[in-house]
């Protein structure tokens, strides 16, 4: 899309936004967040829309493994957008799946499960003896600049997860919170142009929305 944006049905439009559809995740809510942000907004199982889409949002709700699975049809595409600068999203499932692995699929008796490699790392369970999923609203804390947090610092943001990510580079680390111990919340690559939050931005209120419009304005550079 070009710079100067364009209207769709009577509203403003910013991005061209692809949401993957890969059998997982929140897909009309991240939608209609999205929408509010001012992107003009596709729900795909195609991979072949994601060259012309100025982000693509990849969700997820569910167990790491199937969501590997259930992804792999679209592995090489969003690898493709990655390399090519396009902002790729990943939110909460999704954003672990942007991780090198995950102890899910080990504790499972899995073995070994390869996620997409854009985040080197890996995700692993809260403590035992910490109530799992942790389920409800933490407070952020900006760890280092990166346009998808601007004005978020100290907001909160509503989460449901039992495993975290562990990014080997600390620097990738954007934004923090809490339970129990202090977790990533918000993971970047080195481009800065891969992301994901381990929260729920279409839950979060006014929050999630400033997070989705940061995120639009990001793709409409």
């Amino acid at each position: 899309m070009s710079e100067q944006r364009t209207r769709e049905r009577g509203r403003e439009v910013a991005a061209s936004v692809v949401v993957v559809d890969y059998g997982l995740g929140n897909l009309r809510s991240v939608t209609r967040g999205l929408e509010r942000a001012g992107a003009e907004v596709e729900i795909s199982d195609d991979p072949g829309t994601f060259e012309s889409a100025d982000g693509v949002v990849l969700p997820g709700v569910g167990a790491f493994r199937e969501g590997v699975e259930n992804a792999g049809p679209y592995r090489e595409a969003l690898l493709e957008v990655a390399e090519r600068g396009t902002p790729v999203f990943g939110i909460c499932l999704g954003m672990q799946m942007l991780l090198s692995t995950s102890e899910e699929a080990d504790r499972a008796g899995q073995g070994e499960v390869r996620g997409l490699e854009l985040v080197p790392g890996t995700n692993v369970r809260f403590d035992d003896g910490q109530k799992v999923p942790h389920m409800g609203w933490n407070q952020l804390t900006v760890e280092r600049d990166h346009p998808l947090v601007d004005g978020v610092d100290g907001e909160y943001a509503y989460f449901v997860h039992s495993y975290y990510a562990v990014p080997d580079d600390e620097d990738a680390v954007v934004a923090t919170a809490e339970y129990g111990r202090e977790f990533p919340a918000v993971v970047a690559d080195e481009t800065g142009t891969v992301f994901g939050t381990q929260f729920h931005p279409e839950k979060s209120g006014e929050t999630g929305l400033r997070i989705l419009r940061n995120f639009v304005d990001i793709c409409a550079e």
